[in-house]
């Protein structure tokens, strides 16, 4: 037999009353008496009746639901930013519409497209490696349409954006690694373009040039994918043993970059941190299970998973087009292992 959800119109007939009387019980209202308002209420139980979400969405003009675009939801730090979006939004009655880009520009615009075509109420996203061109973007914003950026933000598009301080926690790392007494550190970092990359680097080069330290450019490596693809870390990795004077430490600028340098190195057969220093960007609880504990930097995803809802949630629920934004820097951590 066929599925049929339960109806307003169910009720009503069971129980002899209007269907503007079940609707106007179901959604508490004072015109209805405490025992009328009840007996609905126990009605609706038994015969499991949930509201329609269609309906509800075109009487109110609004889905109650939200997208939000990845680059990949396996990698630790953008699932806990989902688990802290969903936190949010979930208690304020929004559903949530996961989607990646897998770092590909092509695949983030058909994604937005299809969103958009769902009729969404606004629009969480860490823009795509690949993201260059900021025109679908644009398009839907001057549109009126809610968009928050986080992690991977768009300083061209004004609205809210909530990021770490990804100059501070870089400059942490690298930092801790001097102390170690490593001096030739090299970067192993995302795309060229992408804004964590611009202040991370930054930051590593500024702890290195408050320790007097001028190394070659060639010792940054871009990894245009972010880690997704193992190779191209691995030949990073591999550049950067093949210099004239190699490296005693790496400083990698994600969490699939620091996943991958560890795997490249226990290939080459070198011990951490014993034959190379390593520290990175990481969110992962198993790290320290790949192959040696190293000292990470941890964001705080899930609080910034829950930031970004909350101020897209100000932005879909204003009553007047919102012109002030803000930009929410949350603080890093520097964890060592024991």
């Amino acid at each position: 037999m066929k599925y049929k959800a339960a109806t307003i119109k169910d009720i009503a007939q069971a129980l002899g009353l209007s269907t503007s009387t079940v609707s106007r019980a179901l959604r508490d209202s004072h015109e209805i008496s405490a025992a009328t308002r009840q007996l609905v209420l126990d009605h609706a139980a038994q015969l499991n009746y949930h509201p329609n979400p269609i309906a509800l969405s075109l009487k109110e003009k609004k889905s109650r639901s939200i997208g939000v675009i990845v680059s990949e939801i396996a990698n630790s730090f953008f699932s806990q930013t989902i688990n802290g979006i969903e936190s949010v939004a979930n208690e304020k009655g929004y559903t949530v519409i996961i989607s990646q880009s897998h770092e590909s520009f092509e695949k983030e615009v058909s994604t937005l497209q299809y969103l958009a075509s769902r009729s969404i109420d606004g629009l969480l996203i860490s823009v795509s490696s690949a993201t260059k061109d900021l025109a679908p973007l644009k398009a839907l914003h001057q549109y009126g349409f809610p968009i928050v950026f986080f992690d991977r933000i768009v300083e061209e598009i004004a609205t809210h954006q909530v990021r770490v301080d990804n100059f501070q926690g870089a400059y942490n790392a690298t930092t801790h690694l001097l102390q170690q007494g490593y001096q030739r550190i090299g970067c192993i970092t995302n795309s060229a373009h992408l804004s964590i990359t611009r202040e991370r680097v930054a930051g590593y080069v500024a702890a290195l040039d408050k320790a007097g330290i001028r190394l070659p450019a060639s010792l940054i490596k871009y990894c245009f994918h972010g880690g997704m693809l193992q190779e191209e870390v691995a030949d990073a990795v591999q550049e950067l043993l093949q210099e004239k004077k190699r490296p005693d430490a790496i400083f990698a600028t994600s969490d699939k970059l620091t996943t991958g340098c560890i795997r490249a190195l226990k290939k080459a057969k070198l011990a951490i941190p014993e034959d190379m220093g390593l520290t990175g960007f990481s969110n992962s609880d198993l790290i320290e299970l790949l192959y040696a504990p190293i000292t990470v930097v941890r964001q705080p995803a899930f609080e910034m998973g829950q930031v970004a809802t909350e101020l897209l949630l100000q932005l879909i629920e204003s009553k007047r087009p919102v012109k002030d934004f803000e930009t929410k820097v949350l603080q890093t951590s520097l964890i060592t292992p024991p």
